[in-house]
């Protein structure tokens, strides 16, 4: 499709473009996690608002839409039922119902979104001009670090709004492994590997992308920014989502099902040295970065033991900043599972398993015979894989048009049923 003929044409699309195209101007200032909210309720309520008007008609969502719709809900209620039975107060019980409803609640908002009529090739092009951005300031960030700028030139006055800290609203030219020394960029990101996350979502995009000039830049702006990243969990899922993508392409070819059969009796033979390759692979990765790893899993030894011995079903209610062996980073961090039950308990461990389960589900049994469907399952796949590594609620400012796909390739594959 060209792009000049490729343009927003309904309020909502016009919306949608101007959030994710205005990536860059609006992280300056600070506005990116204020944007993602604001955007959902309030497109939300102006869609419902048209149907109230009889101006539009609300689409009949699909039954996983409802998965993650309840099961956001029940994390609502684990949040409330954490606070009161910890003893929070009313204050800490208002403040985090706001915070749910500018993260764990986005999970649900925007797969909504994604059931109306805003076309997914104008969210893949839109996504395309953020990586065509990313290549042109890329001279920026890297002369920033080669002139010694300061890392972070300012904080936001946003800040002020609240939020998880101060590196939500910071401007962040580049930053400095502590590790290895090396420098790495965040981007328009919280943290580096967040990057990473953001990148894979947009390679999907750049697959979904049918003009071929914008797949290009697509996929090599992802991969740059997956480099500059310094990302190894990104690295992994851009391997796997390629992987995905071929696999879940041929589904419906005889071929593919001979060449897994002879590729299973080849693994029976060398199966002991595929297994010690393995092992040494693992070995290597977590050895990469080892003071990282040896923090993420003291992280989650203590969220799974104090979840274990003290709320098992309810959890904490909020977060607990952890010892000095983990930097004081809070307790359950860098995994959404360990922070969920930390935080919410086993309810809100299976409020995510489950509408995630039934996604995957879904999207997968229509797969073969469906190109969004096939999109849809590899960003459900992203957001599993990414689940290990990152917390799905406080990144849900930035990962959101991933979340309209899932919820687009939903409601595609009911109008085909």
């Amino acid at each position: 499709m060209d792009s000049k003929t490729l343009s927003p044409q309904t309020p909502e699309e016009r919306i949608v473009w101007l959030s994710i195209t205005a990536t860059y101007p609006i992280y300056v200032i600070g506005g990116l996690y204020v944007l993602a909210p604001v955007l959902a309720w309030s497109l939300l309520g102006y869609y419902v608002l048209l149907c109230i008007k009889k101006e539009r008609t609300f689409p009949k969502l699909p039954f996983p839409i409802w998965a993650w719709i309840i099961g956001m809900i029940v994390m609502e209620v684990a949040l409330l039922m954490g606070h009161m039975i910890n003893d929070l107060g009313t204050g800490k019980t208002i403040k985090s119902s706001i915070g749910w409803a500018k993260g764990w609640a986005l999970l649900a908002v925007f797969p909504i979104l994604g059931c109306l009529p805003i076309r997914i090739e104008l969210i893949a092009r839109a996504c395309m001009k953020v990586c065509l951005y990313t290549i042109l300031l890329l001279p920026v960030f890297v002369g920033a670090w080669a002139a010694g700028l300061p890392q972070t030139p300012y904080i936001s006055p946003l800040k002020a709004i609240g939020g998880p800290g101060p590196e939500f609203f910071a401007l962040s030219l580049y930053e400095i492994d502590p590790g290895s020394g090396l420098p790495r960029w965040r981007l328009f990101t919280p943290w580096a590997p967040a990057v990473g996350f953001v990148a894979n979502i947009y390679f999907v995009f750049a697959l979904i992308e049918q003009n071929k000039r914008w797949k290009a830049i697509g996929m090599f702006g992802s991969v740059l920014m997956i480099l500059m990243s310094g990302s190894r969990m990104a690295l992994v899922a851009i391997v796997l989502i390629v992987g995905g993508q071929f696999f879940l392409q041929r589904l419906k070819t005889p071929g593919l099902w001979f060449t897994a059969s002879g590729a299973t009796l080849g693994l029976g033979v060398i199966g002991e040295q595929l297994l010690e390759a393995i092992d040494s692979f693992i070995t290597g990765f977590k050895n990469s970065r080892a003071d990282s790893t040896r923090v993420r899993a003291a992280l989650g030894r203590i969220a799974v033991h104090r979840w274990k011995t003290e709320n098992p079903t309810w959890g904490h209610g909020i977060v607990e900043r952890g010892p000095h062996l983990v930097e004081y980073m809070p307790i359950g961090s860098h995994h959404s599972w360990y922070g969920l039950l930390f935080v919410k308990g086993i309810v809100g461990f299976y409020a995510l398993a489950a509408p995630m389960a039934i996604s995957f589900l879904h999207l997968l049994f229509h797969a073969p015979n469906s190109d969004i469907a096939r999109s849809g399952l590899i960003m459900v796949g992203l957001l599993v894989v990414y689940s290990f590594g990152e917390n799905l609620e406080i990144l849900a400012y930035l990962i959101w048009p991933g979340l309209m796909l899932i919820g687009k390739a939903h409601h595609d594959a009911r109008l085909k049923q």
